[in-house]
């Protein structure tokens, strides 16, 4: 903002300096007049156009407080040349404004604001020969564009003034973007280089591509730095592309205390990598006996020819640098060796310029001698003399650059200008669809299509300008180069360019990069380096961004820059830098507790067949027989269900397997456990019936009864397991709490309530029979079965009782395996203890497996009390009473003599096989 104010209060002093003796006398005169005719050096050429052009062809340098000296500048000279060139050539292109003629005005302003500002005026109000006045002042402007100027100072003062009639201004070198950021401010001003707002992105672009994150910032003390160092750190943080580790202001009397100190900060620094928008002040730095990689702005690569001394680049030596872009301009080398004094009039506009040059290139002069000249300074000038043959800066066209800025310039207005003239009468853009016209040109039309135009060069590059008025960007990468022999050469390594697609684009040819160093690689400047594969960044406590320390990942999650967690299925490797599907657990086949259950379950179903098969084949021996056979044959057959049900929990979870899985075991074991409590009821009803009294109590309990309860209690487990799959069925489910690193494959209850009235249902008939079965433990040996039920039901309820506490308390696999071994341990203690006994006598004591043994009293038999209901009701304490009391069932007839035949003669023993 200071700036600014200060640019506009330089523009009312010199405004007001220059108009304020000139006021006419009369404040309405009736005639047109210019204000005041400026004498400035020019060059001048006449056309049907004229186009302006604002360079620096002198520059002033003081030698005391009141005394200046006038320098000539051969490149401000070479740069209005250029001018010349181009429009020039653009009068011999038929193609490119056909049938005009394009004159130009230049002015030397000198490197100064007022005498610019002067030709700024002249350029816009033009010579009184020059103007077609009426009394209504009307005429065709004197120029319809500007080319310049390249002074931030002074293209503010006269952007201000011609942007208020539109007149086009394209500067060809100054680049601050401060300035001219607001366009509806200045909406005249247009330039051919590149902000330095896309310098800063440029440099960003090469710290990127190197991998340089950290990095010290040198400016000098001015506008140019201060602004600099901002953009730069504003651009840093948003892109993130690295951290500044100290700014450091030069100042600009060269206080030795300050650059020691400043010498010091970057000597301590880890960056190994400076940035620097400065000029020759670098020279102080020469008794640094250290190496640095520099990274250059334009303005110090533009001085690049002044740093090359042998003293600096052992220090400077591959820096890399950022230019204006250099082109070819065909012709141009051609087009200066034709400037000749002797081919122009003596009164000639830039005769003066021209003499001024030759002089200087040839070390002679023209009589009669200029003021200031020494005598004796040297020969008179011919203006013959052959430019060939003398070593003149202006001939070295090598290096192009503010002189392609300035070609692309006058390309831009023209190519706006043969828009403007190409438009069809009734299609314009202008009110009433009209266009502009040679004869009623203004310059506010000429405006328009500049801000539209759109061409190339013969060097291709791409010229248009953006809502700003800023053209594409473009710059080269340079190189100082450090030759063998001692010398030095500034050479072209690549190019940053924005693109409408891929924005800032860096290319890069870095097999041509010098680097300084023994290694001839780029260096490595980070304040810390890349956390390795596993662990992530924390940032280290008032430090920048940049300074950082690696802690490792914890299990779960990897990355470098921020640990993430791994998808559901993924868990990280041991080295945390990528994830690895988790491992899946269940019980399976081929693990050593699913084997052993497996086989568990296979020989509890082939015993449960051979018992079977022993029975089956000796269903007509009284031990068979006298077991209640019917309900054996059930029991096994639901006991060889149990066993295979149990393979329903080995495998992975299945929907149909996890759905099965539960109604089989509930419905097996209920069909067990009710086969047991029929078969208790049965021995409670036989003894019963042994009694005086109590025979109807069989009626009431027959095959029909028995097999309808088996039926029925198996039917409301069925209905429960039935309800529960409908209402909430269970499902396999991926449980990835229990192990993070791990997927347990299980399968979920569904309904808990439904699980648990399935259980309970069985552990109630369960109950039911062992109550029973342990009230009628002590009946006579010939019907008590009611021990090996007791004992039975015993081990049962025990092993499931442990199966829920050891259930709620087992995850994943192992609450299957628990369950699995459940089912065969309560499975083997049914068959072992209700059949085991029964077996022995039948393979091992087939002596006493006949009717007469199990009829028999003796004493021998005591062991087998459990094993056998044939045997009579009465042991060897009890049978004399036994027999008085058979005898007197016999002796009273009727009732009495039907249920002793019962007992006597053994048919009780075939009470379910009438």
């Amino acid at each position: 903002m200071s700036s600014f104010l200060q640019s506009n209060l330089l523009l009312f002093i010199v405004l007001y300096s220059y108009f304020s003796h000139t006021i006419p006398s009369s404040l309405f005169p009736s005639s047109c007049q210019l204000q005041e005719q400026f004498h400035l050096n020019r060059m001048q050429k006449s056309g049907d156009v004229i186009l302006g052009g604002l360079f620096p062809v002198h520059f002033f340098s003081s030698v005391s407080d009141l005394l200046f000296t006038s320098h000539f500048y051969v490149q401000g000279f070479r740069l209005a040349q250029t001018m010349a060139f181009a429009i020039d050539e653009i009068n011999k292109n038929s193609s490119l404004l056909p049938n005009v003629t394009v004159g130009y005005t230049l002015y030397d302003n000198c490197a100064e604001l007022g005498i610019g500002f002067r030709g700024a005026l002249s350029l816009a109000s033009g010579q009184e020969e020059q103007i077609i006045l009426h009394n209504t002042c009307v005429g065709n402007p004197p120029v319809v564009g500007i080319v310049g100027d390249s002074s931030s100072t002074r293209s503010i003062a006269i952007s201000s003034v011609l942007g208020l009639y539109r007149v086009p201004m394209v500067s060809f070198q100054f680049n601050h973007r401060m300035l001219f950021y607001d366009h509806q401010k200045y909406p005249s001003f247009f330039r051919t280089i590149p902000s330095d707002a896309f310098q800063v992105r440029a440099m960003i672009q090469i710290l990127k591509h190197f991998g340089w994150t950290w990095a010290g910032l040198l400016i000098t003390d001015d506008d140019y730095g201060l602004h600099a160092a901002r953009s730069l750190q504003s651009e840093l943080s948003v892109s993130g592309e690295g951290c500044l580790a100290y700014i450091e202001v030069l100042p600009w009397d060269k206080d030795t205390d300050e650059l020691r100190r400043i010498v010091d900060v970057m000597k301590k620094s880890t960056a190994h990598v400076v940035i620097a928008f400065v000029g020759a002040v670098l020279k102080e730095f020469i008794s640094l006996n250290w190496l640095i990689h520099w990274l250059a702005s334009e303005g110090w690569t533009a001085t690049a020819a002044v740093l090359q001394t042998p003293q600096l680049m052992p220090y400077l030596g591959g820096t890399l640098g950022i230019a204006i872009r250099r082109g070819e301009i065909p012709g141009l080398r051609e087009f200066l060796l034709q400037i000749r004094p002797d081919l122009l009039e003596n009164n000639s506009y830039g005769k003066t310029m021209v003499n001024e040059f030759w002089e200087l290139t040839f070390q002679c002069r023209f009589a009669p001698a200029p003021a200031g000249w020494v005598e004796g300074g040297g020969a008179l000038c011919t203006g013959q003399e052959d430019l060939e043959n003398v070593n003149t800066e202006i001939l070295d066209i090598s290096n192009l650059r503010p002189e392609y800025n300035v070609y692309k310039a006058v390309y831009a207005l023209a190519y706006s200008l043969d828009d403007m003239l190409r438009c069809k009468q009734g299609r314009g853009s202008f009110s009433g669809h009209s266009c502009g016209t040679l004869q009623s040109l203004e310059p506010w039309q000429l405006l328009y299509y500049l801000e539209r135009v759109n061409f190339t060069t013969p060097f291709g590059d791409q010229v248009s300008f953006d809502e700003n008025g800023d053209v594409v960007p473009i710059y080269d990468v340079m190189n100082w180069l450090w030759l063998p022999d001692g010398s030095t050469k500034v050479h072209n390594v690549g190019e940053v360019k924005r693109s409408a697609f891929k924005g800032e684009e860096l290319i890069l040819a870095e097999d041509k990069i010098f680097w300084n160093f023994k290694s001839n690689k780029p260096p490595r400047s980070v304040c810390s380096e890349s956390c390795p594969p596993g662990t992530h960044m924390v940032r280290k406590k008032g430090e920048p961004k940049c300074c950082f320390d690696c802690i490792p990942c914890s299990e779960g999650k990897v990355n470098s820059l921020e640990c993430t967690s791994c998808p559901e299925d993924f868990w990280s490797n041991p080295q945390r830098d990528h994830c690895v599907p988790k491992n899946t657990e269940f019980l399976s086949y081929h693990e050593p507790l699913g084997i052993c259950l497996t086989a568990t379950s296979l020989l509890g179903t082939f015993i449960c067949a051979v018992v079977l098969w022993i029975f089956m084949y000796h269903r007509r021996t009284p031990i068979v027989r006298a077991n209640n056979s019917e309900l054996s044959f059930q029991l096994l057959l639901s006991l060889k269900l149990c066993f295979l049900c149990s393979l329903l929990f080995i495998g992975r979870p299945r929907l149909w397997t996890c759905q099965l899985r539960h109604a089989a075991f509930g419905i097996s074991f209920v069909l067990c456990v009710s086969c047991i409590l029929v078969k208790t009821m049965v021995v409670l009803a036989v003894f019963k019936a042994s009694k005086p009294g109590g025979g109807t109590s069989l009626k009431w309990f027959g095959p029909v009864q028995q097999r309808g309860t088996v039926l029925c209690l198996t039917s409301i487990q069925a209905a429960i397991c039935t309800a529960w799959l409908v209402s909430a069925s269970p499902a396999p489910h991926k449980n990835t709490q229990y192990q993070n690193d791990k997927i347990v494959y299980e399968c979920t209850v569904g309904s808990t309530v439904g699980f648990a009235v399935l259980l309970g249902y069985i552990g109630m008939l369960a109950a039911i029979s062992f109550l029973i079965a342990f009230l009628v433990r002590n009946l006579p040996d010939s019907f008590n079965e009611a021990k090996l039920i007791t004992f039975s039901m015993l081990i049962f309820c025990a092993v499931w009782v442990a199966f829920v506490l050891v259930y709620i308390s087992s995850p994943g696999n192992y609450a299957d395996a628990v369950e699995a071994f459940a089912i065969l341990a309560s499975s083997f203690g049914l068959l072992i203890t209700l059949f085991g006994p029964k077996c022995y006598i039948i393979l091992m004591r087939p002596e006493i497996n006949t009717r007469k043994a199990i009829m028999g009293r003796g004493a021998e038999f005591k062991h087998f009390g459990n094993s056998g209901k044939g045997k009579l009701p009465f042991n060897g304490k009890k049978s004399t009473s036994s027999r008085n009391r058979l005898r007197e069932g016999q002796s009273s007839g009727g009732e009495g003599r039907k249920t002793g035949q019962k007992i006597c003669c053994g048919r009780e023993p075939e009470i379910n096989n009438k």
